[in-house]
């Protein structure tokens, strides 16, 4: 039930900062939508807020994931609440 926990903490503070996220059934990562492009999001962020994230294009061969971005959430509680402080305000 824990990574439940932190999956729900991780999408909920997202969705309560205005992200467009998708909650995963089965995954350690949720998807983002960003609506720009998801290559240059996940290269400038960890320089920008020290929060890394994997532009969902890398499993796509077509545009189809171009705008999403995969962030880990099989993290301790409060590593995923010190990301969610620093990805405030980036949201669309």
């Amino acid at each position: 039930m824990r990574l439940q926990d932190q999956r729900d903490q991780l999408c909920g503070g997202l969705s309560a900062q205005g992200f467009d996220v998708v909650r995963p059934e089965g995954t350690y990562f949720a998807t983002v939508d960003i609506h720009r492009n998801a290559v240059e999001f996940c290269r400038e962020l960890p320089r920008a807020v020290g929060v890394v994230a994997i532009p969902s294009s890398v499993f796509y061969s077509s545009t189809a994931g171009d705008s999403y971005v995969r962030l880990a959430f099989c993290k301790r509680p409060e590593v995923i609440e010190e990301a969610l402080a620093r990805l405030k305000g980036l949201a669309p």
